[in-house]
């Protein structure tokens, strides 16, 4: 297993030999966080008693219609990001990769450290 610092040195070194084609993978996979409502999902599903919730479930804690919250869970299916398990009648969402939790993770504190230039940057929308 690799250490912290092997695991910065590698993605120092990687980055700078980025390809156009990797940056706009780095960017399509940030667009992916980049809706509050899939945010919500992911946190939901981190934060859940059992780690999964059904689609009634979240459509009940993020108090939006079913078809939006289906869709959003589509994009998080696809991008590998959640993952579906069948019980009876049943469909639970859950967390694909545990890497989630560690890159929501470290969001939450860069936020915290620069919420103000976060919240008033004119370049995003």
């Amino acid at each position: 297993m690799e250490t912290a610092p092997e695991i910065q040195k590698e993605a120092s070194s990687s980055l700078l030999s980025l390809t156009p084609l990797d940056a706009e993978l780095y960017a399509r996979f940030f667009q992916v966080l980049s809706d509050p409502t899939r945010v919500r999902l992911l946190h939901l599903l981190l934060e859940a008693p059992e780690r999964r919730c059904t689609v009634s479930e979240l459509v009940a804690a993020v108090n939006a219609p079913q078809s939006r919250v289906s869709t959003h869970l589509g994009c998080l299916r696809w991008c590998g990001l959640v993952q579906t398990r069948r019980e009876g009648k049943q469909v639970y969402y859950q967390i694909a990769d545990s890497r989630v939790r560690d890159i929501l993770a470290l969001g939450g504190v860069m936020i915290r450290d620069y919420a103000a230039g976060i919240a008033s940057c004119g370049v995003i929308r």
